[in-house]
């Protein structure tokens, strides 16, 4: 019989709560009754736009062995067992110090402007053939995903790989203290969320927060080719840190690339990770995920976890959903390629794409196209943001743009007339003028803040002609 993740006396004990009904173990942490399983504490959050509370008793009978609540009705109280606390956040800030606390892993906290949550599923890969391992889940990487993430580590684990991110000045501070990592990674610092900062040097510093939790002595990963790296090198410094590891193409990275032969659908790499030769393939296309997985096997060093083992696993590494999936999409002339970038977008994670699509093959004389919507947060800069995206476009080789959005009205209108594919106001609107547009052998790279709504890949397939 496994053990429980959580007993009623764990969770009494570790928030200082109120035992309503009888005694209850949990094998999980939800916040969400629409994805609770069986056997899982539901913690009744009050957000901005929801209350937990009005679900506790649907979270009950679907399941949940208990419920953290901060008010008690008649209807919870006959739904099932509940633990009563002042502030539900609070509690499960708590629970989360507590499973911290008693696990002996080694704890990694991962940010960075881009390229946050592959680099975390790719540790989580990495490092779960090494021995137990733990890690956010999605992109639960803000006041709700970070508690919840720890809250659900089970004591077992050996290497915990949290994802730790921010659109304003002071939020990793508090999550970096309650995660504590031993080691820390900051993947690249670019100019996103402008329009909640003066200048990318303030985003630095937001981003150098994730070592104000690391544990005295512990490891700071840091961007040698950022330019603010020597930004973050202080940061790290004035931590505490024991050791910092550098990793990127300068001939002074700790972990360094020496090579790369970038393909369509993977690279192989040649690197010199402190001090250690490697070579290895990845299976994730791109120049940007070359240089994470460099970050990937400096952590991997750090933890004195097995580096030939780590560069093996790389040949393993899948996208994340919506950020680089590749679909072949049948239709009745014939398939094409449909690059899913739909997650998020800004400057840097967009010309990473971009870069991506020019890599790729089109069969015979099919096209790369491109569909891109708005990037969001990007302040008064943002109309100049999104016309230098041109520059990038031609480089790649992109063959035909389609855009939406009102910023993105500025790019096309200063793209060559011969790669202006089509421009709408919205994504629907857009959607319907692609679905036309996509021929057999096309590659179709679709990217933007506001996502296109979901299964605007089926339409584009389903519109092919």
């Amino acid at each position: 019989m496994s053990t429980p993740l959580w007993t009623s006396a764990d969770v009494i004990a570790a928030t200082g709560g109120e035992a309503i009904g009888p005694a209850w173990t949990a094998n999980g942490v939800s916040i969400d009754s629409r994805t609770l399983e069986e056997g899982d504490l539901f913690v009744a959050i009050t957000g901005e736009n929801s209350d937990g509370h009005a679900y506790v008793a649907r979270a009950l009978e679907k399941g949940a062995s208990a419920a953290l609540v901060s008010r008690v009705d008649d209807a919870m109280r006959a739904a099932g067992p509940l633990v009563k606390v002042a502030d539900t956040l609070e509690a499960l800030n708590a629970l989360g110090r507590a499973a911290r606390l008693r696990a002996q892993a080694k704890v990694v906290a991962v940010t960075g402007s881009v390229g946050k949550t592959g680099t975390k599923e790719a540790l989580r890969l990495i490092l779960s053939e090494q021995g137990p391992t733990h890690a956010s889940a999605a992109s639960y990487n803000n006041m709700w995903g970070v508690p919840l993430s720890l809250a659900r580590m089970p004591a077992d684990t050996r290497f915990g790989i949290f994802e730790v991110g921010m659109n304003h000045p002071g939020e990793i501070t508090p999550l970096s203290k309650l995660v504590e990592p031993f080691a820390a990674l900051v993947t690249t610092v670019e100019a996103v969320h402008m329009a909640f900062f003066d200048s990318v040097e303030q985003i630095a510093d937001a981003k150098g927060e994730i070592f104000d939790g690391l544990q005295k002595g512990g490891v700071a990963i840091l961007n040698r080719d950022n330019p603010y790296y020597e930004r973050l090198l202080h940061k790290a410094k004035a931590s505490g840190a024991g050791r910092i590891i550098s990793f990127g193409e300068h001939p002074q990275a700790d972990a360094h690339l020496e090579k790369a032969a970038l393909k369509e659908d993977c690279s192989c790499v040649s690197a010199t990770i402190c001090g250690q030769p490697v070579t290895y393939k990845l299976s994730v296309p791109g120049h940007h995920i070359v240089m994470n997985s460099l970050a990937m096997l400096a952590l991997v060093h750090a933890l004195d976890a097995d580096l030939a083992m780590a560069a093996l696993a790389m040949a393993r590494l899948k996208a994340p959903k919506g950020r680089g999936e590749r679909h072949k999409v049948e239709t009745p002339l014939g398939a094409f390629t449909l690059i899913d970038e739909s997650y998020n977008a800004n400057p840097a994670s967009m010309r990473a794409a971009l870069e991506a699509l020019g890599q790729a093959k089109p069969e015979g004389k099919a096209r790369r196209i491109a569909v891109i919507g708005d990037m969001l947060e990007l302040g008064d800069d943002s109309i100049a943001m999104h016309r230098e995206l041109a520059e990038p476009i031609k480089a790649a080789g992109i063959d035909l743009v389609f855009a939406s959005g009102p910023h993105m009205r500025e790019l096309f209108k200063a793209l060559p007339q011969s790669v202006q594919g089509a421009y709408a106001e919205t994504a629907d609107e857009l959607g319907d003028v692609l679905c036309s547009a996509v021929e057999p052998g096309d590659v179709v790279m679709v990217k933007g803040s506001p996502r296109l709504p979901n299964g605007a890949g089926r339409r584009i397939a389903e519109g092919a002609r």
